[in-house]
């Protein structure tokens, strides 16, 4: 007699596990021990904060650094890493820790939450993560340690540089800096500025990414995942940086007061951190709509796949690309490096795009509403950040009604779990079709 499975499929752990995360968080933000008036945040206030700080977006409601005690902060801290390097990765830790052997079950788990093509290796992958993530934000924490220890106290220079360094490198965009104004008064430092940028695009790659780059002492060789994603985030902050350059550079609130190596610093700060980091060192309100347009494009292209990033990923962008010059040529096939890519990893593309263009939409239709009188333009940038899990804002989001809130905090939680991993997990199990219709014809374009 068959026997119906108990266990829930990896897609539908995820979102539960996201959920989770999000709902401890929530109410550890409510108990007086994490607000300095002593009162806890209100239940919206902290859904919104928790969900932020999980799905590493760094839009905020109240500010960080004055509203939340050294424990309020912690546990912000705590969930901006357990987001940023997904619960499966620090349950692996915990099992490293415990000398617990990793079942297949979570194995597969680890596959689902890393994006990885293969099961093969995954918990070599998983260690290495962790000790990757360990170096970077280590480094990072040290350099900005020593930089703000020129503008505070020893201790607080230390503790703004680690809480930076891992806000950063998860892609985040927390600051402790005051009151919405991020990292604005380092906009021309280098120290800060390349710390900082490096931090984020390091994060952004994707730790397969990573680890191929590790391994290329040994191996000699990329795989085509490594090379375009590579080559497209390189692309996108070159683009970003120019485009940014030359549209602020005479704008008088923005880049104008700068030096040119200022101005150069300030361009390829926000042209790296509108891929889904949120800290910025211009003022967003202050920009051009031609460069908020901009960096609303960027923002929904976001990082790369099995990264501390949101956006619909600097591979599924190339792939669309791809297949469009393809068309365009009359060719078949998508070409890259001298190797195919798969149908059904177009059609695949295709979707996430689809979906997270529809769910961009859908929000900002409903916030137009429940938002009424404000800005098209703050409003579409606002739910893009959301989706993208990038933070940035200008200045929409402590003016949110309850039900605006309430929509973007649904926005994070999809951008960071995936569009497609919910889809998966609210529906019935997927099995491949018996047999295939005939072909029908129709006109396009």
């Amino acid at each position: 007699m068959h026997q119906k499975k108990t266990f829930l499929d990896p897609p539908k752990i995820l979102v539960l596990g996201f959920a989770a995360i999000i709902l401890i968080g929530s109410i550890l933000l409510t108990l007086p021990v994490s607000t300095t008036n002593g009162q806890g945040l209100t239940l919206v206030n902290a859904i919104f904060t928790a969900t932020s700080a999980t799905c590493v977006t760094g839009l905020v409601v109240v500010d960080t650094g004055t509203t939340f005690t050294l424990f309020g902060q912690l546990v912000i801290l705590f969930m901006i890493q357990i987001g940023g390097l997904g619960f499966m990765t620090f349950a692996t830790l915990f099992a490293f820790l415990l000398g617990k052997r990793i079942s297949l079950k979570e194995r597969i788990l680890l596959q689902e939450s890393l994006n990885n093509i293969s099961m093969e290796g995954i918990v070599k992958l998983a260690r290495r993560i962790l000790i990757f993530t360990g170096v970077i934000e280590l480094i990072g924490a040290t350099l900005l340690s020593i930089r703000f220890s020129f503008d505070m106290p020893l201790g607080k220079a230390i503790y703004f540089g680690i809480f930076h360094a891992i806000s950063n490198f998860n892609n985040a965009g927390f600051d402790l800096m005051g009151e919405y104004h991020s990292l604005t008064s380092y906009v021309d430092d280098p120290t800060v500025t390349l710390t900082v940028s490096s931090l984020i695009i390091i994060g952004g790659i994707g730790f397969i990414v990573m680890n191929e780059l590790f391994e290329y002492r040994s191996s000699k060789r990329l795989s085509l995942h490594t090379k375009m994603v590579l080559a497209t985030s390189l692309i996108l902050l070159a683009v970003g940086t120019v485009g940014i350059f030359l549209l602020e550079y005479s704008n008088r609130l923005t880049l104008k007061p700068l030096t040119f190596s200022g101005k150069i610093l300030g361009a390829l700060f926000q042209s790296v951190t509108a891929r889904t980091a949120g800290a910025n060192t211009l003022n967003i309100g202050d920009l051009t709509q031609s460069s908020l347009l901009l960096i609303i494009l960027l923002m929904f292209v976001g990082a790369s796949p099995g990264s501390t990033g949101g956006g619909i990923k600097t591979t599924t962008f190339t792939t669309l690309m791809g297949a469009v010059w393809s068309q365009i040529r009359g060719k078949d096939d998508v070409i890259f490096y001298r190797q195919r890519i798969a149908y059904e990893t177009i059609y695949k593309a295709l979707t996430v795009t689809f979906s997270g263009m529809f769910l961009v939409m859908l929000i900002t239709l409903i916030l137009t509403v429940s938002e009424h009188g404000k800005d098209f333009l703050a409003i579409i940038f606002e739910v893009t950040s959301a989706f993208a899990t990038v933070g940035l804002s200008m200045g929409l989001t402590p003016e949110l009604s309850p039900i605006g809130k309430a929509m973007i905090i649904l926005t994070m939680f999809a951008g960071r779990v995936g569009p497609l991993t919910i889809a998966y997990a609210v529906t019935m199990r997927r099995n491949p079709d018996a047999f295939r219709y005939p072909k029908g014809k129709i006109m396009i374009g």
